[in-house]
């Protein structure tokens, strides 16, 4: 051993200078080959090895329109007995009675509770894609309920069943399109659902429109719901499951053929791998609610629901539900104000969508909370004895208009996208589905409340706690809410959950 280590060093010590520097050169001479063959295996591997750019945003467009004809029906059935309510109770014997009117709407209310309250076990149980099928089903069957009733039960059954299917979509489509989308347009793909629903409540007034001219049409506006319903429930046939879900239930192979469909046959491997990262061998474990409000996952459920605590106390629905009434002492006809609204609301929610992954989400929140509380002062001022008539109703208008706008911009779209981002895999769906049923309880006593908070505490200050509550979302917001924006659900997910 040791005369073969030491032979070489002996032939160098015997080398000439001139042997010396020219083996030197030769040394260098080869170490530049060297260098010059790794450079081009570099490049072969290079052209060789699948470009790691972002995948093709047209292979998971499909499936995301789809997913959004949801969107659309829960739009449309929150609309659809708006113009025709009159006719309806006329119709159906129940004219003057405004506890019985007020029921044909709350009763829609009721079922997208109790739909909203299952939406994750369903979803995890059985799927996405059955998912949405499932919400089609009631939606047609309460349609064609309502469209053939002959009696106020009828309607309601109708309409309980129609709010079912009401609940279920907008969680399901909210995961749905989270899982599915690309990291990189997953906030422009997430505002197609606030952009569906603005298209469906508009969809719903043109539809009502010859209600007061033609009558029975009130029925024509429920046979027409069943007609995008039945097109979702077939469409989902050819759209891919989610591949977050068959990873959670042991279907690798068929979640890498998913991705493959979405994303394209180069980016199947560095999804996988992301998948796992955080994936673990107990995500198929029953998530019981206890998990949702204890321990580790505490934090991004209170986030959730507090979000949508804070939409929904912010007045909005309130806005809507008054905005009639401010429009009609500011002689503007009831269809033309109907008109203004979807036109802001569909603005904001367009502007939101070019936004989304420029900007973040963190950014359009904290914009539009604070929006919306400018145009809460805005009503204060136009409320004030200190405002002439005309300029309080100029002021009326402009304030509620701006508060739609600024809603759409962030407070509306924005939720729904993030919150399925920032909750992990294992707890999903079952966490959307709990923010979801806060969102529709506090939805339901705003509605419910509003007209006599309104008579009782006046215009001023009832639209000052809504100004208030718009300050305190953007305080929380700032606080507690992450940006998501380009971030892989993984990389979320690892940044956000305490390890255990």
């Amino acid at each position: 051993m040791w005369v073969r280590q030491r032979e070489p060093y002996s032939m160098y010590k015997r080398a000439s200078s001139r042997d010396y520097m020219n083996t030197t050169d030769m040394e260098s001479k080869e170490f530049v080959d060297t260098l010059d063959m790794e450079d081009n295996s570099a490049l072969l591997q290079k052209s060789m090895v699948p470009e790691l750019s972002n995948p093709s945003w047209r292979l998971s467009l499909p499936h995301v329109l789809v997913a959004t004809i949801s969107s659309f029906l829960f739009g449309y059935h929150l609309g659809v007995v708006n113009e025709p309510l009159e006719s309806i109770s006329a119709d159906l014997g129940f004219k003057g009675n405004t506890l019985a009117e007020g029921l044909v709407v709350s009763t829609c209310l009721g079922g997208a509770f109790l739909g909203s309250l299952f939406s994750g076990w369903i979803a995890d149980g059985v799927g996405r894609r059955r998912a949405f099928q499932l919400c089609a089903l009631p939606m047609i069957i309460g349609a064609v309920m309502s469209a053939t009733a002959k009696t106020l039960a009828g309607m309601l059954i109708g309409r309980l069943f129609v709010g079912t299917g009401m609940g279920l979509g907008p969680p399901v489509a909210s995961l749905y399109v989270t899982e599915v989308s690309p990291s990189f347009v997953r906030g422009t793909y997430g505002s197609f659902i606030q952009i569906a629903t603005c298209l469906g409540l508009m969809g719903a007034l043109l539809v009502g429109i010859p209600v007061k001219e033609i009558a029975g049409w009130w029925r024509v506006c429920f046979w027409v719901s069943t007609i995008p319903a039945a097109i979702l429930a077939l469409a989902m046939v050819f759209c891919v499951e989610s591949p977050h879900w068959l990873h959670k239930q042991g279907r690798t192979y068929e979640a890498e053929a998913a991705f493959e469909k979405l994303l394209g046959g180069s980016h199947v491997k560095t999804a996988m791998v992301q998948l796992n990262k955080v994936d673990g061998g107990d995500e198929t474990d029953a998530v019981s609610l206890s998990e949702l409000f204890y321990g580790r996952h505490f934090r991004v459920v209170f986030i959730g629901s507090t979000l949508f605590a804070l939409q929904q106390l912010s007045g909005i629905n309130a806005v809507f539900y008054f905005s009639s009434t401010v429009f009609k002492s500011a002689g503007v006809p009831s269809g033309l104000a109907n008109a203004f609204i979807g036109i802001a609301n569909i603005s904001g929610s367009v502007v939101a969508m070019a936004l989304m992954d420029k900007v973040g989400r963190k950014v359009l929140l904290l914009w539009s909370f604070f929006g919306m509380a400018m145009a809460m002062a805005v009503q204060v001022v136009a409320a004030s004895s200190y405002s002439s008539g005309s300029v309080s109703l100029y002021l009326s208008v402009g304030g509620m208009l701006m508060f739609v706008l600024t809603f759409a911009l962030g407070a509306g779209p924005v939720p729904g996208l993030l919150l399925p981002e920032i909750f992990p895999g294992r707890i999903r769906a079952k966490a959307m589905a709990v923010c979801m049923s806060v969102h529709w309880v506090i939805n339901f006593f705003v509605g419910l409340l509003f007209l006599q908070l309104l008579e009782n505490l006046g215009p001023q200050l009832l639209y000052s706690m809504f100004g208030t509550v718009c300050m305190m979302a953007v305080v929380f917001v700032k606080r507690n809410v992450v940006e998501t924006k380009g971030k892989s659900l993984q990389e979320i997910e690892i940044a956000l959950l305490p390890q255990e």
